[in-house]
């Protein structure tokens, strides 16, 4: 795990935060994907926004499965496209989570919270904004704070979004 996460923070730190924002990704009209350690992860249509609040400041993207998974990132000082870092400096963050609906009366839900520490541990890369659509690509690991302690690797996310503006 160790050699894992140095190799991540290695290969993050080589990245300029000044960057254009990337690629776009391979994301679908309307939804999020990634891989949440290895495993794919796609949005439904239905339950995937981008939202501009406080006045356009922050920006929060949140996608969710018919399977009760789901990813929310946050942008606090959102400024148009770029790469944006998510570390301890609490600026960027984002979570997975997975909702447990088999006992309906009783349904459990366990959160992967990024960051965790005071370390780069991904990134958020906004590629293309208009007025109506926002897209790009984000990775980040993420642990289970209030659990079991475990980490979750999550890569090649991508988002294609209609924006909304609150």
């Amino acid at each position: 795990m160790f050699l894992v996460m140095t190799m991540l923070l290695i290969t993050l730190t080589g990245c300029s935060s000044d960057d254009d924002g990337g690629s776009s990704g391979g994301a679908a009209s309307g939804t999020i994907n990634a891989k949440i350690d290895g495993t794919n992860f796609t949005s439904m249509e239905i339950s995937s926004s981008a939202t501009l609040a406080n006045s356009g400041q922050n920006l929060v993207i949140i996608g969710s499965n018919s399977s009760g998974k789901a990813i929310t990132i946050t942008i606090i000082g959102y400024e148009g496209e770029g790469t944006y870092e998510i570390s301890g400096s609490m600026v960027s963050s984002a979570s997975y989570s997975e909702t447990d609906v088999s006992n309906p009366s009783n349904p459990t839900t366990e959160i992967w919270q990024s960051p965790y520490e005071d370390s780069l541990l991904g990134e958020i890369n906004i590629s293309e904004e208009t007025e109506n659509k926002i897209k790009g690509t984000f990775n980040f690991m993420c642990k289970n704070v209030n659990g079991d302690d475990s980490i979750k690797n999550i890569t090649e996310g991508s988002f294609d979004l209609d924006k909304q503006i609150t």
